[in-house]
């Protein structure tokens, strides 16, 4: 049985990327692959385990047969992994702006919303069969391929879990699929020798962990995922993303996820376990 991952998503959101960290990991890759070769090349016998294929919009006609053909290879004993790269339209319209091309389905006298709007609409049922959508409006190339490689680069037992931190002042994670808000914690950004220190520091740490409340907070979050991560696994998902959020995700976020990371060890996922401090740098 094969790993194949299909890249799929809005033009302008990262898929180039997503292609070569994926062949950094080790698999073996095509970009643009037409649809009607995609069975074909898992028939010809290549000889990798782990097989990633880019398949969008440049598919033109061919692109509704594709959900037909990753059903084929999934019928055929291979486990096969949708990833939907997207992006909000402000975004990406700014990434189109900044590389001057033209949106590859807008017309010679259209605007990028024009081929966005259609785009959405092309790709609207492989975003609906994908097993993770990642949203990287505000990700960069390098945090990007990050997140790539933190959930591809090796094969690992069962779901891949990401204990993520961030401040809502930047913006909730789209692709997070449990928020928790620490924000009811006293700030130590209000505390002048801790203001300009982040979670990470040992004086932080304590403020924010040597209090009742914080305690009970990480105990019940533990408990909430010992049950809820095997009933995911058992569901079939792949990837999940556990964001908790203070103001500025500098502080108590960042603390709290430690804290938290370090209480599951002891789950039988723990070794799939990736922290992520999104917005700790930020100022």
């Amino acid at each position: 049985m094969r790993h194949i991952v299909v890249v799929t998503g809005m033009s302008g959101s990262g898929k180039s990327t997503a292609i070569r960290a994926l062949e950094d990991a080790g698999y073996f890759c095509i970009d643009n692959l037409p649809t009607p070769l995609f069975v074909k090349v898992l028939e010809l016998g290549v000889a990798h385990e782990r097989l990633a294929f880019v398949i969008d919009a440049r598919e033109g006609e061919y692109l509704k047969d594709a959900p037909k053909a990753i059903d084929d290879a999934r019928r055929s004993g291979h486990q096969v992994d949708v990833l939907f790269l997207d992006a909000s339209d402000e975004a990406l319209t700014r990434r189109y702006s900044e590389t001057r091309r033209r949106h590859p389905l807008s017309g010679a006298h259209e605007g990028v919303a024009v081929g966005l709007e259609r785009e959405r609409a092309a790709l609207s049922e492989l975003r609906e069969r994908s097993q993770a959508v990642l949203d990287t409006s505000t990700l960069t190339v390098h945090e990007l391929r990050r997140q790539l490689m933190a959930r591809f680069a090796a094969e690992r037992p069962g779901m891949a879990v990401t204990l993520m931190s961030f401040g809502f002042k930047y913006g909730v994670p789209t692709n997070a699929d449990v928020v928790m808000d620490v924000r009811f914690l006293p700030n130590p950004y209000f505390v002048p020798e801790l203001k300009a220190l982040t979670g990470k520091d040992s004086r932080v740490a304590s403020f924010v962990l040597e209090r009742p409340e914080s305690t009970e907070f990480v105990m019940r979050l533990t408990d909430l995922l010992g049950f809820l991560v095997p009933r995911y696994q058992t569901e079939g998902k792949t990837y999940l993303t556990v964001a908790i959020g203070c103001t500025g995700g500098k502080h108590r976020s960042v603390a709290i996820v430690a804290a938290l990371a370090e209480r599951l060890k002891s789950q039988p996922w723990a070794g799939s376990l990736q922290l992520w401090d999104r917005d700790v740098g930020k100022e």
